[in-house]
Order: C-alpha cells, then structure tokens, then sequence
C-alpha cells in the first residue's frame, strides 16, 4: 500500500492542544511531528487568530517516512513552517539554529510534545513495533541508530532481560519470560521476527485478555530501550522549557505510566519553589520556581473522541506554563 496520509494515526487530544497553545503570534514547536495532524492544526488555528504571518512551526521527527508524509500535508503552509530531521532531545539546538537561519528571535510561545507512536510505524511489519504482524525485531525509530530489538532479544543475558521487561514493561512474568527467551536461543540460536518472539511470549503469559497485555508491555520495553525514549524524554522537557518565552507553554501527551510519571515528576520539580528551612516565615520564596502548572492532573479524550479514535483511550495531557523572569530592580 502507498503511503498516504491514513498511514499515521489521527492526532488525539486536538482541540485541547490548540486551546492551550495557541494564544499569540511567535514559535510553535511540534516535537514530535509524526504524519503532521497536529501541526495542521495549530497552523489552521494561528491562522484563523490572524497570528500566522507573525509566527513559524517548527516540526522534527527523526522518522524520514514522517517528515516526507507530514511535508505533503503542510504544503500550504511552506513559508510558515520548517520540518527538520532530528531527535526532539534536541529541542535547544534545534530551535536555535532554525531561528538563526530565518533571521527571527526564538522566542518560544508553544510546544507540543505527543509521545505515541505513530500508526505508520506500527502498521509497517518491516520496522517491527508490533506483534501483530510479522517483521525484524528491529523497533529503531531513526533507521540510522544501532541498536535493534534483535540484538537485544538474541544477545542479552536472562538477568538483563528480566531486568528490562519489569523496568519498562512493568511486566510480572518478566522472570520467566527471559528465561523463556533464552531456552529458545539455546534450543534453536536465535529468535527470528516479531511473531517467534511472540509465541515465545503467549507460551509464558497468563491466559485470556493478560496475554495481550503481556505482549504489550514486553514491546513496550522493548521499544523504549531502543530508542532510549524515558531518558531522552527528560531531556527533551528541560530543553523545551529552556527555550519558552515567559507566558509560553509546553504541552505534553503521553500513552502509559512510565511516560506520564517522568513528566509529573519533572514538571513537578520545574514548578517548585524554595522557601527554605522549615518554621521561617518568609513572605517570598528564596527561589521561585521556572513554571507553572497548567493542569494539576492529566486531561483525558472525551467519550465522543475515544468512540472516534480508540488510540486516545491512553492519552493524557498535562501543560505547564513558563514563567516571566522576575526584575530584581
């Protein structure tokens, strides 16, 4: 099948993304651009507020098939918008040198970050994200990177394993399911494909509905160790709040608890104040802190969204706003 725009999954959570974002002309930044959905969208929002000429959508994805797909789709917004190659762990640099190309000041009034992984990705049996359907245990999702789901499933220890499927599967039968792992290379000198390593796991799993959940969660682990996604996650955060102008706000969507509770914990962290030692009575803080919190608990999709798109069952928004520095004068 060509690729075409049905390829990438439909951006979730849109009409709360633009009404938190988009509120003034200046930078706007999608990290994550997958098939582009979402950049149309702030595009078509900042311009319908008349704030289009004054501002520029920055779009990076380290996916080639994405940038292609999202490039077609923002076509009418050419001189609005730069799609670049890249890791949004890059965030600083990347808005820095983009801005000092153009010639314009970054200042920094929105980014969006969605943590999903696109349907795209998934849907091509070749890049192997999914245990539906059969292809190398690959999971890279910049093709030039090296380490493969593969090289992970065919030459790690039990113990690492193990390790990696409780860490970032949070998976109860991680044991077993290495060990599991390993028999079969001994038996028969590799795991071949998505769906032998599959099987491998339905042979270890609880029955019924949990062996789905099972599946899922050792891909997960998979996937993220791959890709090194938590940790390049935290820096993508404190790299983009870096970059926000005072009154500017990131917006961020994640899919499972992993995600969700390094982005608490680091928005949480950005957003405290230093009143120093317990049982001084100061009236300000000593330091104060970077941002604030938009929403104090994650936003869900609607009903009418999730009949719609059953891909936004798992998200959750949360969005945080910079603060102005202060004046010391």
């Amino acid at each position: 099948m060509a690729m075409g725009q049905e390829r990438f999954h439909d951006p979730v959570l849109v009409a709360e993304v633009i009404a938190f974002l988009v509120r003034r002309p200046g930078i706007y930044i999608d990290g994550t651009l997958g098939g582009g959905g979402h950049s149309l969208a702030m595009l078509h929002a900042l311009r319908e507020a008349g704030y289009l000429q004054r501002s520029l959508l920055i779009g990076i994805d380290q996916d080639d098939d994405a940038l292609r797909q999202a490039g077609g789709r923002l076509a009418g917004f050419a001189t609005s918008s730069v799609l670049v190659k890249g890791n949004f762990q890059d965030i600083e640099g990347i808005i820095n040198r983009v801005c000092r190309d153009k010639g314009v000041d970054p200042l920094v009034a929105g980014i969006l970050l969605d943590l999903g992984v696109s349907s795209f990705q998934i849907d091509t049996a070749e890049r192997g994200f999914s245990y539906l359907r059969d292809g190398a245990l690959d999971m890279r999702m910049d093709g030039d990177a090296s380490l493969t789901a593969g090289e992970i499933v065919n030459t790690w220890e039990e113990r690492e394993l193990a390790r990696l499927f409780y860490r970032y599967g949070e998976e109860p039968r991680s044991r077993s399911i290495a060990r599991a792992i390993v028999a079969h290379r001994q038996a028969y000198g590799s795991v071949n494909g998505t769906q032998e390593l599959a099987a491998i796991i339905r042979d270890n799993a609880y029955g019924g509905e949990k062996v789905i959940k099972t599946l899922s969660r050792v891909f997960q682990a998979l996937r993220i160790e791959v890709n090194g996604e938590l940790d390049v996650l935290i820096r993508a955060i404190d790299g983009g709040i870096n970059c926000l102008d005072g009154h500017g706000r990131m917006a961020v969507i994640s899919y499972h608890s992993l995600e969700d509770r390094i982005v608490k914990k680091a928005f949480a962290e950005k957003a405290k104040s230093d009143w120093g030692p317990k049982g001084v009575g100061l009236r300000e803080p000593l330091v104060t802190g970077d941002i604030t919190l938009i929403t104090r608990k994650p936003l869900g999709a609607t009903p009418e969204e999730i009949e719609l798109n059953s891909r936004s069952r798992s998200a959750k928004l949360r969005v945080i706003e910079k603060l102005p520095l202060r004046s010391l004068l």
